[in-house]
């Protein structure tokens, strides 16, 4: 590597050292791999200049060091080896391709809740691990939060320099962290303990949630002013997040840390559900599970078949995220679907007390991975399921849309109007049905003419089904507000749109967009069909067809099986 701004190269002799990735306080980041013949595996070299240690910075490295070699954890950045020469001091950990979450919620401007909670999720597990170990972090911010990839991001906890073993009651008094993440106590009595984590907890799930942080502020004078302050943060007046994970982040943001929430109802809160964070008996626990309750469906105890489901569920909807064969993945979202419409099933079976409409599935073992949900099915949670749409099909839209979302990652329009979309999803889910139909339509409009020229492949067809479920809400929602305004004015009423005439009547007029996407389809399907004249196979058979059943054990093996 050659020399950056007069400093001496860094060079390792077993490496090949490649761009600089970062900066810190002390030192430069590269990105680095082993020279051949061993296996081109990227690692991270933090470089520090030992002509620019003071004391101060020298107790920071040997913390980072000695708390680096230590900790071993999924969630915290692994230290490979440490070395020096007569310039640097070479610390080498693993390498994280996705960057910091700070620059991932920036791309993005917010995340979605399931998002929010699985980061989190992750975040916990290490921070129990590490008050298992004594450890304090005392910097926790986005920037030293390292993502493993772009695609399927893991959290990993990194930069250790401030920290320090401490127990929970003891007390510090020396100023650590960053202003913008930092709590209150340290800047007004600069005392404080352990629970200074748990606030910058907070603070970075606000920033995930909201895409800023509580204190965000134009300098430092004044962010040091507002941190002073005795007002307590409040969740923007448009947010629309669960009641859990309100309660968690208004206890997280808690001023005053004698009430602020600690470590233990901290890692036993419901948003952070760690009970159900994949782990290596997840699959049994969920197993165990399954097979009780498909014991249960048969007899017709539909009430303890559906409870046992669903606690089934809250095991194996993290389990995904450690199931990296993608064929695996295609066949356990594709049962995924079976599943949850089951579980539909069941509970309008338990709300009108009347017949199962599908024969309870058979006991014929069904296997753990074939009954996976998919990844973004947070806690089985249908707070805000729209009630003309099941579950299954909720969750898979809701992982279409990250999906396109992250192949549009480029595309600054496509990006914008996605993001419209799902403001329209939050106003209908509040019920601010007139505001939710304007922001449909001018998505649905500016979705439609992009989809026009888009080249054929995975982006487009996700385009296309996002569009389509998009057309579908909007749809329902014109012919509530027709009705309404049937009932208010006694007539028949259509509602004008700009872009997007949807009328409600008895004909059922299909809209423009409508016949537009239509059309799009057509040419889609024609396009496949001249591709060539046999059918291409399917990525894997999902087995029984029957809706709600769960799939057999033969089944399983053929639709995973790797080709």
């Amino acid at each position: 590597m050659a020399p950056t701004e007069g400093l001496p190269p860094v060079r390792l002799a077993d490496y090949v050292v490649c761009e600089k990735i970062g900066s810190g306080g002390y030192a430069d980041v590269y990105r680095a791999y082993r020279k051949p013949p061993a296996t081109k595996e990227f690692v991270a070299i933090k470089a520090v200049l030992r002509s620019n240690l003071s004391s101060s910075a020298t107790d920071s490295l040997i913390t980072e060091i000695r708390l680096l070699k230590s900790l071993k954890h999924d969630h915290i950045v692994q230290l490979i080896d440490f070395l020096c020469d007569e310039n640097y001091v070479y610390i080498l950990m693993e390498y994280c391709g996705g960057g910091d979450l700070s620059h991932f919620i920036k791309s993005r401007h917010r995340l979605p809740e399931i998002a929010c909670q699985r980061f989190l999720q992750q975040l916990a597990s290490a921070l129990e691990y590490m008050r298992e170990q004594k450890v304090s972090h005392f910097d926790l911010k986005p920037q030293n939060i390292l993502l493993t990839s772009r695609k399927n991001p893991v959290v990993k906890i990194a930069d250790f320099g401030l920290a320090q073993h401490l127990s929970e009651s003891e007390i510090v008094s020396k100023i650590k962290g960053s202003p913008l993440y930092m709590a209150p106590e340290i800047l007004l009595h600069k005392k404080y303990d352990a629970k200074v984590d748990l606030w910058s907890v907070g603070v970075i799930l606000y920033e995930c949630l909201f895409g800023k942080a509580p204190y965000s502020s134009a300098s430092m004078e004044e962010l040091i002013q507002r941190i002073k302050s005795d007002v307590p943060i409040k969740i923007p007046s448009q947010a629309c997040i669960s009641r859990e994970c309100e309660d968690l982040l208004m206890r997280c943001l808690e001023r005053d840390p004698q009430k602020r929430i600690d470590f233990e109802d901290f890692f036993q809160h419901s948003f952070v559900d760690l009970e159900h964070r994949p782990k290596a008996d997840s699959c049994e626990k969920a197993r165990s599970l399954v097979v009780k309750a498909v014991e249960h469906d048969q007899k017709h105890e539909y009430k303890e078949a559906l409870d046992l489901y669903v606690e089934s569920l809250r095991y194996l909807v993290p389990a995904i995220h450690i199931e990296t064969d993608a064929s695996r993945k295609l066949a356990m979202r594709k049962s995924a679907k079976q599943y949850l419409d089951r579980t539909d099933q069941l509970k309008k079976l338990l709300s009108d007390s009347g017949p199962p409409t599908v024969d309870a599935p058979t006991v014929g073992g069904p296997t753990l991975a074939s009954i996976f949900v998919h990844n973004e099915a947070r806690n089985f949670s249908t707070d805000f399921l729209p009630n003309t749409i099941s579950a299954g099909e909720w969750i898979i839209h809701q992982q279409n849309v990250l999906e396109l979302s992250a192949l549009a990652a480029t595309t600054a329009t496509m990006l914008g109007a996605i993001d419209i979309a799902k403001s329209a999803e939050l106003y209908e889910q509040e019920g601010s049905n007139s505001i939710a139909i304007e922001k449909y339509e001018l998505a649905l409009g500016k979705l439609l003419s992009l989809s026009q020229n888009e080249p054929h492949g995975r982006r487009r067809e996700l385009l296309l089904e996002v569009i389509q479920h998009w057309l579908k809400r909007a749809e329902l929602i014109k012919d509530v507000l027709d009705a309404a305004k049937v009932r208010t004015n006694g007539a028949a009423a259509t509602i004008q749109a700009k872009d997007l005439t949807l009328i409600s009547d008895s004909s059922k007029k299909k809209s423009p967009l409508r016949g537009k996407l239509t059309k799009l389809i057509a040419r889609k399907e024609s396009a496949a069909a001249s591709k060539s004249k046999e059918p291409s196979s399917p990525p894997a058979s999902i087995g029984p067809q029957a809706t709600g059943q769960l799939l057999l054990e033969s089944d399983y093996e053929k639709s995973c099986a790797i080709q």
